[in-house]
Order: structure tokens, then sequence, then C-alpha cells
């Protein structure tokens, strides 16, 4: 073994134990949250069937599920990956690797609180919010404490020079405890009044998902596109250019044109909207030069879920800002499009990539190849095919639900009738994304037994061998 690949062993093994704990608890997390959303969805298909349990309306299961997928897998699953970028691109081993461990379990734990205390009525109310005080202070602190460790490994970092997916991570690091802090302490802990509240949620719930899920997916996208395709990044002036646009004018998008609130926050969004454009163009050139020429086969592997991701964060991102423009706003303002755009945030592009780095990381980390290699392949088309049946038919639905309220001669059981068929396709999309996350957690668990299994049997070997000297020296 050269010098240089046992480094990089030493690297891997150093981020080991704490990348079991996030991944292991974000594939948890995953299944129970499509579990919850697939519960939820049954809802509108057979309400007598829940009604009469109030942990399985609609109206906490939905948030309960959303909660589980964010906070549960996504954001434990990127800070994972990060904190092994982090060694990569600092040639350093992970800097306080028992703060990370810990730091997990207490962030699991605290996703644990939170849920339980949506599905037993304790939720706060505001959207992507909704976990009580307690729940909330374990994850800022664990986040707080994991962004100790990779700031202290990028700290270390024997490599100077910052490459384009660091800006992003970084900023990921500080973005999320600013507004987690924010909103929590104006709307929970010492709660403003009036209308402010919901610009706040609003605001909140902009930068969570469309700025912070950005920063982190597309931190983690730009280094595995560069790193598999085996060539330097490419236009790195033009993704800083990206960059700081994207954070200046993407926190002022969100706030809805139909909101009852002055004139003038609707139409700062609006602007906001327009000028994200640029940036988004900016990263779709950037994106495009680095994979163009690339000799990689994209058979469903690592390299197709982060390509796959980062042209689903486009699309997620033109939908989104779409919803800036007057016009289209009033046509799909309170219809299943918002929900549609949210999903393909969140799964399309968030989880897909995440998906991709997982898979390029673990072997890496475990020293060893993925237990079920051939689930890799099957789970990307049952993700590809479960997220269309998801949020095309929410997209359609939601854009009919919008034109059919705009005609007041139709009554509204018809337009809620109308959107049934659309919702039961959607279910089955849930279904297929729920077993395309079996596949994913069988491969991390498999992989960590079988890591836990060597251990034990190597710790066997080192008891047994001292016995076994000492019977030969009489």
């Amino acid at each position: 073994m050269t010098q240089n690949a046992k480094i990089g062993s030493a690297i891997d093994a150093s981020c080991r134990l704490p990348l079991l704990a996030l991944f292991g608890g974000a594939a948890l997390w995953l299944i129970v949250g499509l579990v919850l959303a697939l519960v939820a969805s049954l809802n509108f298909h057979m309400p007598a069937k829940f009604g009469d349990c109030p942990c399985l309306t609609y109206g906490r299961l939905q948030p309960a599920a959303n909660d589980a997928i964010l906070y549960g897998f996504a954001i434990p699953a990127a800070l994972g990956v990060t904190l092994w970028i982090f060694t990569r691109l600092s040639e350093v081993e992970l800097a306080l690797p028992f703060v990370s461990l810990a730091a997990a379990n207490i962030w699991h734990l605290g996703v644990f609180i939170g849920v339980a205390a949506i599905l037993t009525g304790y939720s706060t109310g505001f959207a992507w919010l909704e976990f009580p005080r307690g729940a909330s202070a374990l994850l800022f602190a664990a986040f707080l404490l994991i962004s100790v460790s990779a700031l202290a490994t990028f700290g270390a970092r024997r490599e100077r020079a910052l490459q384009p997916p660091q800006w992003f991570l970084l900023a990921a690091l500080f973005w999320f405890p600013w507004i987690y802090s924010t909103a929590n302490l104006f709307l929970v802990a010492w709660p403003v009044r009036g209308v402010t509240q919901a610009v706040l949620d609003w605001w909140f719930s902009n930068n969570l998902i469309f700025i912070w899920l950005a920063l982190a997916g597309l931190g983690i996208a730009f280094y595995f596109l560069s790193e598999l395709a085996g060539r330097p990044f490419q236009r790195p002036y033009l993704a800083m250019f990206a960059f700081w646009t994207f954070i200046l004018f993407g926190p002022w998008c969100g706030i809805p044109q139909g909101a009852p609130v002055p004139a003038w926050l609707p139409a700062a969004s609006a602007v906001a909207s327009i000028l994200t454009v640029v940036p988004l163009i900016a990263i779709a050139l950037v994106f495009g030069k680095t994979v163009c020429g690339a000799q990689v086969q994209c058979k469903g592997g690592p390299y197709c879920c982060v390509k796959f991701g980062t042209v689903a964060f486009h699309i997620s991102a033109l939908l989104f800002l779409s919803f800036g423009c007057p016009f289209v706003s009033r046509i799909v303002e309170f219809t299943w499009l918002g929900q549609a755009q949210t999903l393909l945030q969140i799964l399309g592009f968030f989880a897909i990539v995440i998906y991709g780095a997982v898979y390029a990381v673990m072997p890496c980390v475990m020293n060893s190849e993925l237990t079920f290699p051939k689930f890799v392949r099957v789970q990307h088309w049952l993700f590809m095919l479960g997220l269309a049946l998801l949020v095309l038919p929410l997209a359609i639905g939601g854009i009919e639900q919008g034109l059919k309220l705009r005609n007041p001669a139709i009554p509204f059981t018809d337009v809620v009738q109308a959107a049934l068929p659309f919702l039961r396709v959607s279910t089955t999309g849930l279904l297929l994304l729920l077993l395309g996350s079996l596949l994913f957690a069988a491969n991390i668990f498999a992989m960590t037994l079988k890591w836990k299994f060597a251990l034990v049997k190597s710790f066997i070997v080192l008891m047994k061998t001292p016995l076994q000297d000492a019977e030969v020296k009489p």
C-alpha cells in the first residue's frame, strides 16, 4: 500500500463511527417518514379507516412525515457526507470524531421526540417548525457539535486553497443554526404577534427548503460530479459568482403573492425570484461544463444519481420561482402544485444526490464493497418511477385544481373530487419510493452488521491469542 493510500485509509477510518450513526439513523427515519406519508395519503381514499384515531389524521401524519424526512433523513445524511468531504479535501483525519458520534445520537433522539410530539398533538403549528422546544434544543445542540467537528477539520487542513464544494458546505454549516435559532426564538420561545408570525414562517421555510437544501445539496453534488467523472471542477469563478448571487437573492423569495401583508413584501419577493434565475443559469453552466465529456457510464450508480439530482434541482427551483409571478400565483396558490414542488426539491433533488453520495462514501469508509451492489440500480429506477408518479400527478392535479377554483360556477366539492384521481396515483409513487428506501437501508445496515461481526471476531481472536501463547510456553 502506498503512502497516499495509507493516509486515505486512515482518513476514511476516522469518519467511520460518526457516519454509521448518521447514515443508519437517516435511512431509518426516511423509511418512517415515507410510511407516515403513505398513511397520510390513504386518508384521502379511506377517511373512515383512520377517523377514529387522532394520531392517524392527516393534520398530524403529514407534518410528522415531512419532519421525519427532512430532519431525520436529509439533514443528518448531508452532515455525514459533509464531514467526509471536509476530511478528503483537507487531507486530514476527522477532528473530534467522538463528538460527532455523540451529536449524531443526540440528533436522532431529538427527531424521535419531535415526531412523537407531533403525532400526540403537541405540534407548534408552524410549517417545518412543528417540533416542540425540547426537541428543537436537542437538534440545535447536535448541529453545533457536528459543525464544531467539521470546522476543526477544516481549520487543520493541509490544502489551504478552497474548492467550490467547500464554499457551499461551509455556508450550509452557518446557515442552519442562524435560521433555526431565529425562527424558534421569535415563533416558539418568545412569539411575535399578528401577521409577523406568518412572514417569519414563510422566511424560515424558504431558507430551509430552498436555500439550505440547495447549499448542502449543490456542495455535495459539485464534489462528486468532479470526483466520479475523474476530471477537475470546471469554471470555479463562475461557481463563485453563482454562490454569492444565490445567497444574496434567494433568501428574499417565498412570500406568497396573495399574502395579507404590506404590498412591498410580495413585490420584493417577486423581484428576488426573477434575480435568482441568474445564479441558476450560472449553476447550470458549471454543471454542464463539468459533466460534458466525462467518460463515465450512467447506469443507475452514484454518478447517475448526482447528475439526475442536479437536473431535478433546476426544475424544482424554476417551478418555485414561478410562484413569485402574480399571474401564476393567482392560479396555483392553495393547490397541490406547491406540494409537488416541495417534494421534488426534497426527494427529487436532495434525496437522490444524497443516495449517490452515500453509495460512493460507504465503500471507502467501510473499506469493503457494498453488500448488495445490485440493489443500487434497482433502487435508482424505483426512485425515478416513484418520483414521476408522485410529483407529476400532484403538479397536473394542482393546475387543474387552480383553474377550477378560479371558476365561481364550479362548486368547491367538485374541485376536491377532481383532485382525488391524481392523489391515488401519487400514493402509488410513495409506495415505490418506500420500496427503494428499503433497499437503500438494507445496504447500509448490512454493511454495518458485517463490520460489527468482523470487529467481534477480531476481538475474540485477540482474546484467544495470549491464552494459546501461554499454553505453548511450558
